[in-house]
């Protein structure tokens, strides 16, 4: 029994030893966005982003936390620090990972920050380029479930804009979660946007 507890401990010890600066870096920055901590998140992904200049996902998660930051603030000053921030890195990380549609719509969504700000200041500009980036996203990865839901969400708020039923977007909500339970992805990757789809198809049963 002795031996086999030792041979566990040393078993556990290894894989963290294994463990690279990146990997250590990078699950801290999870645990303190799951902490609320979203200020020091940001930081370390961005100390990550310089000590690892090959990944991605550090600068994504970096404009990603920026942008998410922007929605609700009403000083237009601040608001474009914000987001000047996040598309720097979000260019960071479109550099690395061209055709990326994790990126593509994350551009999307910052498009959104603008609209939601001022629709009528951003909203003529930047929505025809949110349609073409949801589609865009949509070819590349038509299994992502992020892509579907995104582009699903974009449609309804058009719809809703110009006074249209949304029932036939409903559909793709639904597909969207098929697709979150099917998914697999490597570690680190993002994996949000499951329980965003669920409340949406209970809006869209309440219409």
């Amino acid at each position: 029994m002795k031996k086999i507890i030792l041979l566990f401990v040393v078993f556990i010890t290894t894989n963290i030893a294994a463990q690279t600066k990146y990997e250590k870096g990078m699950e801290k920055a999870f645990q303190l966005w799951g902490q609320q901590k979203t200020t020091e998140a940001c930081q370390l992904f961005e100390r990550i982003t310089k000590a690892e200049p090959e990944e991605w996902l550090p600068p994504y998660y970096v404009a990603t936390l920026e942008i998410l930051g922007s929605f609700g603030i009403k000083d237009e000053a601040k608001l474009n620090n914000k987001l000047k921030k996040a598309q720097e890195y979000l260019d960071i990380a479109k550099s690395l990972s061209p055709n990326n549609p994790e990126i593509i719509i994350n551009q999307a969504l910052l498009n959104t920050a603008y609209i939601a700000f001022d629709g009528q200041k951003y909203g003529m500009t930047l929505s025809g380029k949110n349609s073409m980036l949801y589609a865009e996203a949509l070819k590349i990865a038509p299994n992502n479930p992020r892509v579907v839901l995104g582009k699903a969400e974009w449609d309804m708020g058009a719809a809703r804009f110009f006074n249209q039923p949304v029932d036939q977007y409903c559909k793709d909500v639904e597909k969207s979660i098929e697709l979150f339970d099917k998914e697999e992805l490597p570690k680190f990757y993002p994996k949000y946007g499951k329980d965003r789809a669920q409340q949406v198809l209970k809006q869209c049963k309440k219409s």
